[in-house]
């Protein structure tokens, strides 16, 4: 299991790439639509960029995370571990966002059956992670030596499995589960999806790294709002 007391010097300088900033957290407020007035959670909240940018549309939000190091810097944020959320009482917040984390859990069901019972009927749920094609196993970009189109190999899809990431002086590892099993634990949870939206890389993404011009029309971010059922 990953230590993030470890990992937090270098996740705050991963959040700190410009493409966190242009794409993750738009889409992050784009599938939540905070409005003033609203209680949200923001589950493994890291040093909390996401959270001050729900904040910032008057929402009372408050994090959770399991470092300590990670929850002191998003300064409105509990330490709590996945999935229990024990420091939050039932049905207490209106909404949650979990992004750029299930990838990280073993098992999402447990999740998905936390954010249920914390968040009151007729909330909602937006989660951001990395898109389970580019999470496969074995899946990478291929290029054809004769015209250059670049194609994307799946992989291991259809499997569950993770992969171990360099990350700083460590790895981090990265669960894979295809798309139906998100989706089916999800519901087996009591959420009613809403919105699915898929993203390749962005402009700024390819400007700065033109190696990645060819590859914009293959999915590397998944978005999701889901409604509370009950």
């Amino acid at each position: 299991m990953t230590d993030w007391d470890e990992m937090a010097d270098w996740w705050v300088e991963e959040v700190g790439d410009p493409a966190y900033a242009e794409e993750v957290v738009p889409l992050a407020l784009d599938l939540l639509d905070p409005t003033p007035g609203q209680r949200l959670l923001d589950v493994g909240c890291g040093e909390g960029q996401v959270l001050r940018a729900v904040a910032d549309r008057g929402a009372d939000v408050v994090g959770v995370d399991g470092s300590h190091a990670l929850a002191r810097r998003a300064g409105r944020a509990v330490v709590d571990r996945l999935p229990d959320l024990a420091a939050i009482g039932d049905a207490t917040v209106d909404g949650a966002f979990v992004i750029l984390v299930l990838e990280h859990v073993p098992d999402p069901a447990p999740v998905f059956g936390a954010l249920a019972r914390v968040v009151r009927p007729g909330g909602h749920l937006a989660v951001v992670a990395n898109h389970p094609v580019f999470t496969a196993p074995d899946g990478a970009p291929v290029t054809d030596p004769t015209d250059g189109e670049v194609f994307w190999r799946p992989g291991r899809y259809l499997d569950d499995g993770h992969t171990d990431e360099p990350a700083g002086e460590g790895t981090l590892r990265f669960h894979h589960r295809p798309m139906g099993h998100l989706l089916t634990v999800a519901a087996d949870a009591g959420w009613s999806l809403e919105r699915l939206i898929e993203r390749g890389a962005g402009p700024g993404q390819v400007r700065r790294d033109p190696t990645l011009a060819g590859q914009v029309h293959i999915p590397r971010l998944l978005g999701a709002r889901w409604g509370r059922i009950g």
